[in-house]
């Protein structure tokens, strides 16, 4: 468009000689726009934006549907929104693993499910005294050995299957995050059997508070204060104290970081165990909730918190936490919301589908996640 079409295009709206309506302005920046995306666009563009008005008209056709329907009540609803934040809490914690391990090294630890598990575990080890004793003590103690036992077995993994290629540029630690995976998953059904364990039962977690029309009981209640404590602890450490002030160093320019007397090795480690402490709390928190584990769940959970993280944005730690309570959500409300609507005979079996669906969706949509990678904005 040359500079005279644009001048007549702000004189010629309202004839009054005073300047263009707003309404003028508007529809001239769409038509502006509308043609900028055509000339720019290729068929792969086209092909996407039919992508997304196909997907919208199922999410809207979907819910109208499902909520036409009076299928659900108001009490159903919310007890969805509870137990949506429930499961979002454990990926949160899960998730943020993760992105600190990413924003730091520039990698994907895939081990970190299995981190998870060992948390699980770990707590299994002392629940029964601990919980047999039926103090709030006691519970803190379970909490306490499976964060231990993951940031142990986080800051092991670092040491030995990632330090040593840490700086080669080569798809190693890739490779060894994998090896790590199995060698946890293996060695835990070598210890613990190929059978599900039962958690012990904590009488001070059974029942139920009413608040409204809404049950919530007290064991996801109390799951989602534990995570959001986690994560104000995270929040704290990382914006208000020297560690945290490391990490964002190194995170931005570890050879910068370096040559301002940052040890970011230690640094390194530092976010392994940070980043393992709260998976162990997160596989604590899922057993709590489910009541059984076993040696290969932190393969599922480990998924959804690296979708979780991929969805806020990897590298970016608000963004994960955002990331885990908005897949908690859809993953609670997905399956009435949308499926029921169509007719499913079993739509909670597709709550899974939901999960991986729109880690699938945000990598083909949106790659950077919804709030952004925020390093690499930085850095560009």
């Amino acid at each position: 468009m040359n500079d005279d079409t644009v001048i007549a295009r702000r004189q010629n709206v309202d004839g009054s000689g005073h300047g263009p309506s707003r309404s003028g302005n508007l529809l001239s920046w769409l038509s502006d726009a509308m043609s900028e995306w055509r000339r720019r666009s290729t068929w792969v563009d086209h092909v996407m934006l039919g992508l997304r008005i196909a997907l919208l008209i199922i999410v809207v056709a979907g819910l109208t549907r499902s909520l036409t329907s009076n299928e659900y009540s108001a009490r159903d609803w919310a007890s969805f929104a509870v137990f949506g934040l429930t499961l979002g809490s454990i990926y949160a914690l899960v998730s943020l693993g993760y992105t600190m391990v990413y924003g730091v090294l520039r990698m994907i630890n895939f081990a970190h499910g299995d981190v998870f598990t060992t948390g699980a575990f770990g707590g299994l080890i002392v629940a029964g005294p601990f919980i047999e004793s039926g103090s709030t003590v006691g519970l803190i103690g379970v909490l306490v050995a499976g964060a231990s036992t993951s940031a142990a077995i986080a800051v092991l993994i670092e040491r030995v299957a990632y330090r040593a290629f840490s700086r080669s540029g080569s798809p190693a630690p890739l490779i060894c995050a994998i090896g790590a995976s199995f060698v946890l998953q293996y060695t835990i059904r070598g210890l613990f059997g190929t059978g599900s364990r039962a958690y012990p039962d904590v009488a001070a977690l059974n029942g139920a508070i009413s608040l409204g029309i809404v049950q919530i009981p007290l064991v996801q209640l109390f799951v989602i204060a534990a995570a959001l404590l986690a994560m104000a602890v995270l929040h704290v450490i990382v914006q208000h104290t020297t560690l945290g002030t490391s990490m964002r160093a190194v995170a931005e320019d570890r050879e910068a970081a370096a040559l301002m007397g940052i040890n970011s090795d230690r640094v390194v480690t530092l976010t392994f165990m940070v980043g393992g402490t709260m998976a162990g709390v997160a596989g604590v928190l899922y057993a709590l909730v489910f009541k059984q584990i076993h040696a290969f769940m932190g393969f599922t959970l480990g998924v959804k918190g690296f979708a979780a993280a991929v969805l806020g944005g990897i590298g970016n730690i608000p963004g994960a936490m955002a990331g885990g309570f908005l897949l908690g959500l859809s993953e609670s409300f997905g399956p009435a919301a949308l499926l029921s609507g169509f007719g499913i005979p079993a739509p909670y079996q597709l709550k899974d589908a939901i999960a991986y669906g729109l880690l699938v969706m945000i990598l083909i949509f949106r790659p950077r996640g919804i709030f952004g990678e925020r390093l690499s904005v930085k850095r560009m």
